[in-house]
């Protein structure tokens, strides 16, 4: 028989651990790498194919879920479940639309987690223990977005991730930095710099930048470390 191969994505040693105990009790899975970096992450995940991705979302260099992302574009044969403490319902939102096929808080019981393991690998999604196809998850998404978006504003925006580059302006802005500032480090235009400031606003559906980077932390898109000023 085929072992499931997973890789766990946590940059905490213990829980990493812990994960892993868990997991090889079973005889058809086997933890093949682990990582605590989410840039790590993309290039061992390109390089040994794993069936699934246990992927934290609050992680160094870059969020779980830019990562779930690159990583679900790129190997589309790999699962991605996201394990995190930041557990929302707009979280998940995000999580479903980055490409997870899973998404749970990190207390989850071993056995749910189990179980989503060898769904994900069948290329099912399992969302509140419900076990659901493609179809069947974008209906449920449409129904998220009509339940929780306002009253008449067709596709709210804070269902909309953000973009690399903006998650990256994001980090900046939230050290404190000017578009000046944002705009020489990482050599674009201000009014570039401006653009995304304004399109992260909107799709956070916040008014300002510190409300933006409250937002970041509360959901793990961004880490409080990466709030202080750069020295």
């Amino acid at each position: 028989m085929d072992k499931i191969r997973i890789m766990i994505v946590d940059d905490h040693p213990l829980f990493r651990e812990g994960l892993r105990r868990v997991l090889e009790q079973e005889e058809d899975l086997v933890v093949e790498a682990e990582v605590a970096d989410g840039e790590q992450a993309i290039v061992l995940a390109r390089e040994i194919h794993p069936d699934v991705v246990l992927l934290d979302i609050n992680l160094p260099s870059m969020n779980g879920l830019q990562v779930t992302r690159e990583i679900t574009a790129s190997l589309p044969d790999t699962a991605v479940i996201n394990l995190t403490a930041y557990h929302d319902e707009e979280q998940i939102i995000h999580a479903i639309q980055a490409g997870a096929s899973a998404y749970y808080p990190k207390e989850v019981m071993p056995d749910k987690l189990m179980f989503a393991v060898r769904q994900v690998t069948q290329g099912r999604y399992v969302i509140d223990d419900k076990v659901l196809n493609r179809t069947e998850v974008n209906s449920w998404l449409i129904g998220q977005f009509g339940r929780l978006a306002p009253l008449g504003v067709p596709g709210d925006s804070r269902f909309v991730p953000l973009s690399a580059r903006e998650m990256e302006i994001l980090q900046h802005a939230a050290r404190g930095s000017s578009n000046k500032e944002i705009a020489h480090t990482l050599q674009i235009s201000q009014q570039t710099v401006k653009n995304h400031i304004s399109s992260i606003l909107r799709k956070l559906n916040v008014k300002d930048r510190t409300e933006a980077a409250v937002y970041a932390l509360r959901h793990g898109w961004i880490r409080l470390e990466d709030t202080k000023p750069n020295e």
